[in-house]
């Protein structure tokens, strides 16, 4: 996630002791997260988004899912509850866009995610998001290069002065 020679490193695990670790070093600007992963860990997904803010974690991508009044409604509440250090998380689906926009229009925060390629993340910008989230690792496993992806996606937003990251 780049902006103009800013460049941004997000953790995505929502395992408190290793985040503690990194985010120590002062390399990480933020942590995505998975709500469902949380769960089978044992944790609700809150208590964790709670302990994270107040070691000092910014930037928290907590993902919403559901129909697309469940995504907005959650993604509002979570929002409102965790003010500053909100990012939600919604999918690169008609839904997930929808909610994108109807998050962004309240200034919140949102990270577009399952983004497969150029076309998602224009469309995710559109949509007002703060952030995309390319699934690099996915991408490489079915032959695509991932990183050509995220090239091709940087070249958009600076050739279109898009600000999403």
């Amino acid at each position: 996630m780049m902006t103009s020679g800013n460049m941004r490193i997000f953790l995505d695990t929502a395992d408190t002791d290793i985040i503690r670790e990194h985010f120590a070093t002062g390399m990480i600007d933020g942590v995505t997260t998975n709500p469902t992963l949380i769960r089978k860990s044992g944790r609700d997904p809150e208590d964790v988004y709670l302990e994270l803010a107040e070691a000092g974690v910014r930037d928290i991508s907590m993902e919403v899912v559901g129909s697309r009044d469940e995504m907005t409604s959650e993604g509002r509440r979570l929002a409102s509850k965790f003010e500053e250090v909100a990012t939600i998380k919604v999918p690169c689906t008609p839904d997930g866009l929808y909610v994108c926009n109807q998050l962004a229009k309240d200034g919140t925060k949102v990270n577009v995610t399952l983004i497969f390629d150029a076309a998602q993340a224009i469309l995710a910008a559109k949509a007002g998001a703060t952030y995309v989230s390319p699934f690099v690792g996915r991408l490489d496993d079915n032959s695509v290069n991932g990183l050509d992806v995220i090239k091709d996606i940087h070249d958009i937003y600076q050739t279109h002065w898009v600000k999403t990251q």
